[in-house]
This record gives C-alpha cells, sequence and structure tokens, in this order.
C-alpha cells in the first residue's frame, strides 16, 4: 500500500479518478465525495448536459478526435476547482497535455480493475461507442494494454477496484489520503 498523502495539498487540489470504462469511477467518485463533502462531477455526464447529446452522439457527429477536443477543454476548466471529485472518462490521458494537466493540477487516483472484472461489468453494455465491436473484449484488452501506463503515468495514487464493495474501495482512498475511513461495505462496484 502507498503512503499516505498530506493533507495540505489535498485541500488545495481537486481529485480526479482515472482508469478504464467500468472501473468504478463514477460510483467510487460519487460516494468519495458525499464522505469527503465535496461536490462531484463525472466529466462525460456534464458534457453531455453541455452540447446536449450523449457521448455516443458526439463520437458519430464529430469522431473521437472531436470528442477529445472537448473533453480536453473541460478538463483544463475542471482541474481550476480544487474542492472538486471529479470523475473522467476512460480515454481523457491518451492526451499527453491531459496528463501534465492532471499531474499538476490536481491529485490523481487510478482506479486499477483487472480485464476480466471490466468484462464482467461491461460485456452487456450497449452504450459505449469504443465497444460497438464485433469482439467488444478483445477491444477492451486492447484499451487496457494501450491505457494502462498512461493511467499509472498520470496518477498520483492507485487503489484496486476488484470486487470489493464501494465503501472498501472508499475506505482505501481515504486512507490513502491520511483522512479517518470508517465505513460500513454495503455496494459492490
Amino acid at each position: 500500500m502507498q503512503a499516505p498523502v498530506e493533507s495540505a495539498p489535498l485541500a488545495a487540489k481537486p481529485l480526479v479518478l482515472v482508469g478504464m470504462m467500468g472501473c468504478g469511477k463514477t460510483t467510487v467518485g460519487r460516494r468519495l465525495a458525499a464522505r469527503l463533502q465535496r461536490p462531484f462531477l463525472d466529466a462525460d455526464r456534464e458534457l453531455e448536459e453541455r452540447c446536449g447529446v450523449s457521448v455516443a452522439t458526439m463520437f458519430d457527429l464529430e469522431g473521437e478526435a472531436g470528442f477529445r477536443k472537448r473533453e480536453s477543454s473541460l478538463l483544463r476548466e475542471l482541474v481550476d476547482r480544487p474542492e472538486l471529485v471529479l470523475a473522467t472518462g476512460g480515454g481523457v490521458v491518451l492526451d499527453p497535455v491531459n496528463r501534465q494537466v492532471l499531474r499538476d493540477h490536481a491529485l490523481v487516483i487510478y482506479l486499477r480493475a483487472s480485464l476480466p472484472e471490466l468484462w464482467t461489468r461491461l460485456r452487456n453494455d450497449r452504450h459505449r461507442p469504443l465497444l460497438a465491436t464485433a469482439n467488444p473484449r478483445q477491444r477492451i484488452a486492447e484499451l487496457l494494454q494501450m491505457r494502462e501506463p498512461l493511467y499509472e503515468d498520470a496518477a498520483h495514487l492507485q487503489v484496486l477496484t476488484g470486487r470489493q464493495p464501494v465503501e472498501r474501495v472508499v475506505g482505501d482512498i481515504l486512507a490513502l489520503l491520511g483522512k479517518p475511513a470508517s465505513a460500513k461495505a454495503s455496494e459492490s462496484i
């Protein structure tokens, strides 16, 4: 386990969760924000609200490059909100500028999940544009292999999400942040 982070820098930076689609960023982020009494935002939902269309529609209309441009712009805006807990989209780390922005302006937590766990969580998901392929399991494996080093590069901390309850993951994060982690284990991610 990693050493706890000093609390002074924590108060001055947003907490940003990165990781593969299906790793639990939104679920963990909401619960973490509630425990820390901070506002929570899901970057993909924020983009959908601002654009008035789904992420899938953005991919259809503008391609992945257009979506990533919007995502980068939003990221630069949101990291200026030190009180925020932010769940990013899984591909935010693809842009080296985004990784630098994250490292410099946020405390970044990589929620790590294994390929079998991701497949279990995502196998019935029909709303993710990157999984609209003949072999979505293979696509998840390819994305994980490509992105894992980028998540590690961007992250200050890493937490395994596995099959443990959400409160356990949140407790692990709180412990790394040097916060009390008394939690009840009720929901799985």
